[in-house]
């Protein structure tokens, strides 16, 4: 084999594998166009998550402490894994207001995103529907668990093997004089001290509890459709 023909098939090599991964994805990706969805009124039936103010802020701190590294957000096709079957990870078996929820990722799920947060591995779980399976678990205290989460995850007795490192740096220890306020954290800082927040935290927290893809989608997008009844 001569030189010529080892750096050709080297480069139809790598950039057959780049073409497929890279440009193809976002050629296809980058400017999606409705799907029309015969069942509703309106021909754009998509639902296009919240991605502006606090929670667009969130999303970069997230990116920013390597969150990703540990967490995807891809519920994957039954034929890949069993993500949709796994606890939640896909929604809720037993939605109390819609029923079953669970269904696979779509690319219109990271619609107006700068950077899709797909993760690169799972040292921890899927969070594609984190804020829906935490606000049905913990109610109006969803954000609170959060907090103390993010603050020490071990902290939790359910936890207490978490891999998750501590992001004690994003909460402030400040004097208080008389009661905690309202924000503070209820961990135990010292005698007239208080742990609240930053704003780092609260944009993180809110980005957190924005992640639910478990909406319904129209069926060119339902790729694991339910099942029909069985005719008695």
């Amino acid at each position: 084999m001569s030189l010529r023909t080892f750096i050709l098939g080297l480069s139809a090599s790598f950039g057959i594998a780049w073409l497929a991964v890279i440009v193809v994805p976002y050629l296809k990706m980058r400017d999606l166009a409705p799907v029309a969805d015969p069942a509703a009124k309106s021909a754009t039936p998509i639902f296009h998550p919240k991605r502006t103010g606090r929670i667009a802020d969130g999303a970069k701190v997230y990116a920013e402490n390597g969150c990703y590294l540990c967490h995807t957000q891809v519920v994957r096709p039954t034929y890949a894994g069993n993500d949709l079957y796994r606890p939640d990870w896909g929604g809720l078996k037993e939605d109390p207001d819609r029923g079953d929820t669970r269904r696979e990722t779509n690319a219109f799920d990271f619609e107006g995103e700068t950077f899709a947060q797909i993760g690169l591995n799972r040292m921890g779980p899927d969070l594609s529907n984190l804020g829906r399976r935490i606000e049905a678990k913990y109610g109006a205290g969803a954000e609170n668990w959060l907090y103390v989460h993010l603050y020490d995850p071990t902290s939790n007795p359910q936890l207490w093997d978490s891999h998750c490192p501590p992001h004690k740096f994003l909460f402030d220890k400040r004097e208080v004089k008389g009661a905690p306020s309202d924000e503070a954290l209820p961990v135990e800082v010292g005698d007239g001290f208080e742990l609240v927040p930053d704003s780092d935290a609260r944009a993180l927290v809110s980005y957190l509890l924005s992640l639910k893809k478990d909406h319904p989608v129209p069926a060119a997008l339902d790729f694991a459709p339910k099942k029909p009844a069985a005719d008695n």
